[in-house]
């Protein structure tokens, strides 16, 4: 296909997927549970954006540097390699070509907004897209691929391959599938790594848990850091991978700060309900076993201590799989909530002294997918986004992404970058042309 060609199927299937949205919201709120506002909506808009979305990429214009802006479909036959002068008597030339078949394997508590981060770089960089969604959220997924039709997609260039686990499994191992970009938990995320290995030796993404810790110092905008990580913890009922779930706050500002959040919690009860209802912005979590594990996990801790549970932690309503958001305060530091992915809304609050103290405690974490920092001083800032061990780090502000900028984690959180010009060389090969000029 032609890049002209190409770069019009993909705007196009972004331009259906805009047209459809609220169609698609209905198919994922009736899996997920999310309501419509904020979070249905920002993860389709999520979706389209990364078909659409603006980054800039530096260019010269003669001798005068500027910055334009291209979307993944605009990167069509503009994702340039390089070529290096002949002095050594070879014409060098790089080019960036498609792996060829690729997968994307998505979770459940983001299932638009996933296929987005995965398919529109790999589509626009020329490569066969295998999408699996999750059998707990696959009825959006699967509705586009009749869009992926509509738009123009050659057959087979789209794919949507519904299944459990085992399905997954078969494309990590499968010989003729040259990468796969996983999102989901850190155990099946080391067996996809394993599949690929053991197969073809498959490129891989993943994309893994998290435990962020956010940093309130004494100096931060009080009502600022309390918005950014109350929602950054209550959004999608607490099941984001960059949740806010360990808040750190120093001493001097301590107690205002766990009053103000207490007192948005308690509000976010107002509204949390039926996520087909309009005033809801909070649903229920995605379904019975994972109600069922946040409400273990919240129990034993409450049971052995491991911190004092001041608020929520238990079922709300008669009807529906609601939980009341928890707040933990004063845990250890190897205790369950303090260091593992709940996956849930359950938040542990602890107070700092020092920046040396916090570091430390931010960084003494498995996971290293997003850390926040909340803070006036701008020198302070910029040495904790430095000594954070995290793969995005947000200054007065948490749990969010940027469509211009790499998106991943370090550690057990993951492998590679989506997002940016970061995802088109994920799924390309750079080759070598060494063109021999002495001859």
């Amino acid at each position: 296909m032609d890049d002209s060609t190409r770069q019009k199927v993909l705007l196009k299937f972004a331009d259906l997927i805009e047209t459809n949205q609220e169609y698609l919201a209905t198919l994922t709120r009736a899996t997920l549970g999310a309501p419509y506002k904020p979070f249905g909506k920002s993860e389709i808009d999520t979706a389209i954006g990364c078909f659409r979305c603006s980054f800039d990429i530096p260019v010269r214009v003669w001798t005068k540097p500027i910055l334009i802006k291209l979307d993944y479909a605009g990167w069509v036959g503009k994702f340039a390699g390089q070529s290096f002068p002949a002095t050594d008597g070879f014409y060098k030339v790089v080019r960036n070509e498609p792996l060829g078949i690729v997968a994307g394997i998505i979770p459940w508590n983001g299932p638009l907004a996933s296929i987005g981060l995965k398919a529109a770089p790999a589509l626009a960089t020329g490569n066969v897209f295998i999408l699996k969604p999750s059998e707990k959220t696959p009825l959006a997924a699967a509705a586009l691929g009749k869009l992926a039709i509509e738009a123009g997609f050659p057959p087979g260039v789209f794919q949507v391959l519904t299944g459990d686990g085992s399905t997954g499994a078969i494309l990590a191992s499968h010989m003729k599938v040259a990468k796969v970009s996983f999102t989901g938990s850190v155990p099946t995320g080391k067996n996809v790594q394993v599949l690929a290995a053991k197969s073809n030796l498959k490129r891989v993404t993943l994309e893994l848990g998290g435990k962020s810790p956010a940093v309130v110092f004494d100096d931060a905008n009080l009502e600022n850091a309390v918005k950014w990580c109350v929602n950054g913890l209550t959004t999608n009922s607490g099941q984001i991978c960059f949740a806010a779930s360990r808040v750190y706050v120093q001493d001097g500002i301590y107690d205002k700060f766990l009053t103000a959040y207490r007192n948005a919690f308690a509000a976010k009860r107002e509204v949390m309900g039926d996520p087909e209802s309009a005033r809801s912005e909070i649903g229920p979590v995605v379904d019975q076993a994972q109600y069922e594990r946040i409400l273990r996990i919240v129990d034993t801790a409450r049971e052995t201590k491991d911190g004092k549970l001041v608020q929520g932690g238990e079922s709300l309503g008669e009807k529906g799989f609601f939980i009341d958001p928890a707040i933990f305060l004063d845990t250890a530091p190897d205790s369950i909530i303090a260091k593992d992915e709940i996956f849930g809304p359950v938040v542990v609050i602890n107070r700092f002294k020092t920046e040396e103290e916090v570091i430390d405690l931010s960084n003494s974490s498995r996971y290293g997918l997003m850390a926040g920092v909340f803070t006036q001083d701008i020198n302070r800032a910029l040495r904790l986004s430095e000594a954070f061990d995290s793969g995005v780090v947000g200054v007065n502000c948490v749990s969010t992404i940027s469509f211009s900028c790499p998106f991943g984690g370090t550690k057990e959180s993951g492998i590679g970058r989506e997002l940016g010009i970061h995802a088109l060389h994920a799924y390309t090969e750079p080759k070598t042309v060494l063109i021999n000029l002495t001859y």
